[in-house]
């Protein structure tokens, strides 16, 4: 009998369950005649098998805590440090602002020991940046560290392609580096829209990756060394149920379900950026003025909690307790609190897509700051406020970095932002204000902007995303073939 082509897919993250199993992609890749085995969370096999079930598809689980043991009892340090190279030292081609915040973070929060390493890491960082031949040689070093975790699962199911949400940014790089051992092919996909701004070099030698726009594909070939061959322009098929309405209640529905009033005039908040700066200054300015009835018309607030709000004993926990307290007696303030997926994919997941998509389908003004929520918004068309009012001092905590909200606005997807003009942005009570209002007395300013804003970043506004990159996949492994390691 022959063996059914197949393909392995790394779905280790709430977003890469939306992008394989809620698009177009999966449907895609079956209709294709291919054997799909999705490697998950192992405590949301059972749950994923009963949503998703169906001929064609295996569930199996990616053994995190397998993943974590070996890189805590294999030359930890080094592996430890390898990784954080990786994602300081893409070329200084390219906007490099977001891994500079974070080699920042690092170098204020870390140990004492790492304190005292971090000159070295610094210099290193510098050296990687310029040198390509130096990120050839860190990418060469961290393959000594392929563990035989999933030994089992390749043997019995003979993949044909290996796909992953990212080339090995995450604990898929031992799946990665596995299937290169084995000589079979591998691919990844982009499933954040920062993510080839945030993150740089490649943690598993992967031949293909699937990303959202020509900016993105000019991100990986200067930024992380890709050749252009390599990188395939699909869109972003989590995104296609935005274009096509799917996942949209109707509004009397939303509104219902929020215990919102009809004749108000509806503002959307979605917490952003919660790692580095607070967001209660910006809940707590919106939220007071739409107490006190200060904008043009009467208006009402949603706020949406960030997934990290949910750590438990974390700073930002303590940040959505105080938001709660601060809107407990505002009758016009609402709160939205994101559905867990489970296990330790957490708050990211699809499982509130429909409450996402009504909320910036309805939201008279949509604000946040600089999130991957004002490429989603925009989609919808509806006016967007990058909202940044900076706390002096951040989070006042001693041990714990804070990075101004205005500084951030330089970093790449929010450069991009600005510079589309498809939003305001506004840094104080006052211009807040104005900027809600102007928007409220004309939702059409900006729109132009806007949909030219979409076009460059999600590239297929048709829907056909999922389509696009199934079809892709669907061709790696049709044409891949058993190399020698």
């Amino acid at each position: 009998m022959t063996k059914p082509k197949t393909i392995f897919i790394s779905a280790d993250h709430g977003l890469s369950v939306v992008y394989f199993l809620q698009t177009d992609v999966l449907p895609t890749l079956l209709e294709g005649g291919l054997r799909v085995v999705l490697l998950t969370d192992d405590g949301l096999k059972e749950q994923i098998e009963r949503r998703f079930g169906q001929p064609g598809l295996i569930v199996e689980g990616l053994r995190f805590r397998q993943c974590r043991e070996y890189f805590e009892k294999h030359d930890h340090s080094i592996q430890y440090w390898t990784h954080f190279l990786r994602w300081m030292g893409g070329s200084k081609r390219v906007n490099t602002n977001a891994m500079d915040g974070h080699l920042r973070q690092m170098g204020y929060e870390a140990s004492p020991r790492g304190k005292r390493i971090m000159p070295l890491i610094r210099t290193l960082t510098w050296v990687l940046r310029r040198s390509r031949l130096a990120r050839r040689a860190l990418m060469q070093v961290q393959r000594r560290y392929t563990p035989s975790i999933y030994s089992d699962l390749f043997e019995k199911y003979q993949p044909d392609l290996v796909v992953a949400s990212t080339p090995g940014w995450r604990w898929d790089r031992y799946l990665l580096r596995e299937a290169a051992s084995r000589g079979i092919d591998t691919a990844a996909v982009i499933v954040g829209w920062d993510n080839p701004s945030s993150y740089r070099l490649p943690g598993a030698p992967v031949k293909w990756i699937n990303c959202w726009s020509e900016i993105q594909k000019e991100e990986l070939v200067l930024g992380s060394d890709w050749s252009p061959e390599q990188v395939f322009v699909g869109g972003i098929p989590s995104y296609d149920g935005y274009f096509r309405r799917t996942w949209q209640m109707s509004r009397d529905e939303y509104f219902a379900l929020h215990g919102l009033d009809p004749h108000r005039k509806l503002l959307a908040y979605a917490c952003s950026f919660v790692t580095f700066s607070p967001n209660f200054a910006n809940v707590q300015a919106l939220a007071e003025l739409v107490n006190a009835e200060a904008f043009r018309e009467p208006t009402q607030l949603l706020i949406r909690l960030h997934p990290n709000h949910f750590m438990p004993g974390s700073l930002y926990e303590g940040e959505a307790n105080r938001i709660r307290a601060l809107i407990r007696d505002m009758p016009h303030v609402h709160l939205v609190e994101p559905v867990p997926l489970g296990g330790e994919l957490g708050y990211y997941s699809g499982e509130d897509m429909p409450e996402k998509a009504s909320m910036m389908a309805y939201a008279d003004v949509f604000l946040t700051v600089y999130s991957t929520m004002v490429v989603e918004t925009a989609i919808h068309d509806r006016p967007i406020v990058s909202v940044c009012i900076d706390v002096p001092g951040g989070w006042n905590t001693p041990g714990k970095f804070s990075l101004s909200l205005r500084e951030i606005g330089e970093w790449p997807t929010h450069l991009r932002f600005r510079a589309a003009g498809a939003g305001r942005v506004t840094y104080d009570v006052q211009s807040l204000k104005e900027a809600v209002n102007s928007y409220l007395a004309d939702p059409s300013t900006d729109q132009p902007q806007r949909q030219k804003f979409i076009r460059e970043e999600c590239t297929y506004t048709d829907g056909s995303a999922g389509r696009r990159t199934g079809a892709f996949l669907r061709e790696l492994v049709e044409k891949a073939g058993r190399k020698t390691p």
